[in-house]
């Protein structure tokens, strides 16, 4: 144990964010130069909100815009249009010590068709994994196989019709042909967190999946998102239902990507907001997260989503002083393409686990994800001023 520890400690001392070498050793200059421009207009809050009305309007009269939208915002946050066209980006990331989460971003659908298409384009990306050790995890959206409208009238406890009563069984048996599939392939498969008003719903179906398929292993993962002031107690719950039913809790922490809609429509409905009420109460609820889950890490295999500088450093620091090895299994970090190199470069290379959301799907359909990642990235104080920081200092590195 003491060689281990020596180890962690002398990895993490190694451990810093500023490297800007390590962080775009990856990146050509004109890979640089994209990202640079790229932040810049991000950083314009103006641009971001027209370009979703402008963008759909363009492509509605058949404007040639896809091909400016492929080269630019598309190339940097996303692999492709398909899994084979991810493949330069997944080589890319493992050349630095970063796996892939191929994570199909189709959104918004209401067709059955597109339901079953999508569940089984979710099942090539496990079935990609399962060939590829670049690719560590897998990932879906639960309204990617079903309707929202369906998932939202459940978390209200309507009746369902009778049509409606089958229709929420397809929806289960997608999700569970998914997790069969990653249980069978040793595969682990996230299921990310959506709007608060459909997530009961998501929450209870994640569960079930984990009771029946984390017996060994955590193959199921649920995502919890700390912005939400009652998530910290789900996340505590859920481990006390995960060691008496006895099973391993798998569970992604997140701070949330829904804040500026979550809070608009708690006003419009009159209800209680249900997102913290300050940075500082999310930040706070992220780290105890943090500390609970290395606390219980024989239980509970996590993975840290996150772009915040402080809470990677606070895990690294509780691995250290926890005496967790670095590359245990149970614990990741992780975060998306295109942002925050410094951290998942910087950590991989400090032998930490890490690996980077990697979107991909037709141009049109990935539009929303894509606008939706803007105008988030702008609402956090920050984080684009961080970015561009970071790239003009590698820039004047690589000019000298």
């Amino acid at each position: 144990m003491l060689s281990n520890e020596t180890n962690n400690i002398s990895k993490h001392a190694k451990l810093s964010f500023e490297n800007t070498e390590i962080a775009f050793r990856h990146s050509s200059n004109t890979d640089l130069n994209r990202a640079y421009w790229l932040f810049r207009i991000i950083n314009i809050n103006f641009l971001v909100k027209i370009g979703p009305p402008v963008t759909n309007f363009a492509i509605k009269i058949g404007l040639p815009i896809k091909s400016l939208i492929k080269a630019t915002i598309f190339k940097h946050f996303c692999g492709g249009e398909t899994i084979d066209e991810c493949n330069n980006t997944i080589k890319n990331l493992h050349t630095g010590g970063v796996g892939t989460i191929l994570d199909y971003s189709i959104e918004g659908e209401d067709d059955e068709a597109v339901f079953d298409s999508t569940r089984d384009e979710i099942i090539r990306t496990i079935v990609r994994a399962a060939n590829d050790k670049a690719i560590p995890l897998t990932v879906f959206k639960v309204t990617g196989v079903g309707r929202f409208g369906l998932l939202e009238k459940l978390d209200t406890r309507q009746p369902l019709t009778d049509d409606e009563e089958k229709e929420w069984q397809r929806v289960q048996n997608r999700v569970l042909a998914i997790c069969d599939k990653a249980h069978v392939s040793n595969i682990p498969v996230m299921i990310d967190a959506e709007e608060s008003w459909i997530q009961e719903t998501i929450d209870l179906l994640t569960l079930t999946m984990m009771s029946r398929f984390n017996a060994k292993k955590a193959i199921v993962y649920n995502t919890y998102q700390m912005y939400r002031h009652d998530k910290l107690a789900s996340l505590l719950n859920d481990h006390e239902i995960a060691v008496s039913e006895g099973f391993i809790l798998g569970a992604k922490i997140v701070r949330g990507a829904y804040m500026e809609k979550e809070r608009k429509r708690a006003a419009e409905n009159g209800y209680p907001s249900p997102i913290q009420p300050d940075k500082k109460a999310t930040d706070l609820d992220y780290d105890s997260a943090l500390d609970y889950c290395t606390t219980n890490i024989d239980k509970i295999a996590f993975i840290a989503g996150t772009h915040n500088e402080e809470s990677c450093r606070l895990l690294a620091e509780l691995l250290d002083s926890k005496q967790i090895d670095h590359k245990h299994t149970h614990v990741y970090f992780s975060q998306l393409l295109g942002m925050s190199d410094n951290l998942s470069f910087n950590l991989a290379d400090a032998r930490y686990n890490v690996a980077k959301y990697v979107p991909y799907g037709p141009i049109k359909a990935v539009l929303p994800y894509l606008f939706r990642r803007a105008q988030e990235n702008t609402a956090i104080a920050g984080q684009m001023s961080r970015e561009l920081s970071l790239i003009v200092k590698e820039r004047k590195r690589r000019s000298k």
